[in-house]
């Protein structure tokens, strides 16, 4: 199982489905929850980096826009849902 499908980067992925999820605008863009920064930045960035999700607007560098799944964050998330 790798980082981005554990346990813990599923449930990034459904905080950020349901909208409750910002992004921070960046090379390494942190994750925040309810406004609350994600106890796991590894994992949020790994999300990031593997295209799972992105920022749904543009922003200032630094800024925190609201995220959203990509296609593929989408289909990772349809997919361990129809699995379990």
């Amino acid at each position: 199982m790798g980082t981005t499908t554990s346990p813990r980067g599923i449930a990034m992925l459904r905080a950020v489905a349901a909208g409750r999820a910002q992004l921070t605008c960046s090379a390494e863009p942190d994750l925040f929850v309810d406004g609350l920064p994600c106890c796991d930045q590894f994992t949020a960035h790994a999300l990031a980096h593997e295209g799972l999700v992105r920022p749904a607007r543009l922003g200032l560098v630094g800024q925190q826009v609201p995220a959203e799944l990509t296609a593929a964050g989408l289909s990772l998330l349809t997919t361990t849902a129809t699995a379990a």
